[in-house]
């Protein structure tokens, strides 16, 4: 999952951050909620974590900005305080949960694949295209019927890819989305990664799932292209 994180105290910033990615996260980063907010409007987030008090636009203004602007990307407050008028102004500005510092990263997780199956719908955190299924809560893949072992790079693409067959991604867009930041354009690291899961996923008597589009990038076939 996407995740956009905004907290401007270091340590909690680094701590939730190395724990997020852990667990196969793809973790933007601001420190104040001017950036934030125009992150978030620009781009498709799966959860935003908003601290409350950020310089710039706080955690609040952000979410009521964008909650007026339609945006429904889930967003979970964080906050050192723990006053109930906090509490009840964020969730009715349209918060999806709400947790006071400090907290577990292992609850943060679990809260964050909670508002996102209530958002989206186990439907949607269920990936199927033909005999290749993708679950993104338990992060298991499984090509007819038998578990494929994927790191956690492997699975990022696998799904961003999954979401949308039929789509093309440059390399430049997989960059930005898998990896999280930028790296040298001319970089090799996505046409390595679709070689090692095209190895773990295709059957050598079938079409790869993963279709090159040369010049351009990747997409996933669609089932009925088989």
């Amino acid at each position: 999952m996407h995740v956009l994180f905004v907290e401007d105290e270091s340590k909690i910033a680094s701590f939730v951050q190395v724990g997020l990615r852990e667990q196969g996260f793809v973790v933007d980063y601001c420190d104040n909620g001017d950036e934030a907010y125009a992150k978030a409007i620009a781009h498709e987030y799966d959860v935003l974590l908003l601290d409350i008090m950020v310089p710039g636009r706080d955690g609040l203004s952000i979410l009521k900005h964008l909650r007026r602007s339609g945006k429904n990307t889930p967003v979970i407050l964080l906050t050192a305080r723990n006053e109930l008028d906090d509490r009840l102004e964020g969730l009715n500005l349209g918060a999806d949960d709400y947790m006071a510092k400090p907290f577990f990263v292992e609850e943060l997780v679990a809260r964050i694949h909670a508002v996102v199956r209530r958002s989206a719908g186990d439907r949607q955190n269920f990936l199927s295209v033909g005999l290749l299924k993708l679950d993104r809560i338990t992060r298991e893949v499984t090509c007819n019927q038998q578990l494929v072992e994927l790191t956690t790079r492997e699975f990022n693409l696998l799904e961003y890819l999954m979401r949308s067959p039929g789509r093309v991604f440059t390399r430049t867009q997989i960059l930005e989305h898998v990896w999280g930041y930028d790296f040298n354009p001319n970089t090799n690291v996505v046409d390595v990664c679709i070689q090692r899961i095209r190895k773990k996923v295709d059957s050598g008597d079938e079409l790869s799932w993963i279709e090159s589009v040369r010049g351009v990038g990747y997409r996933f076939r669609k089932s009925e292209s088989a």
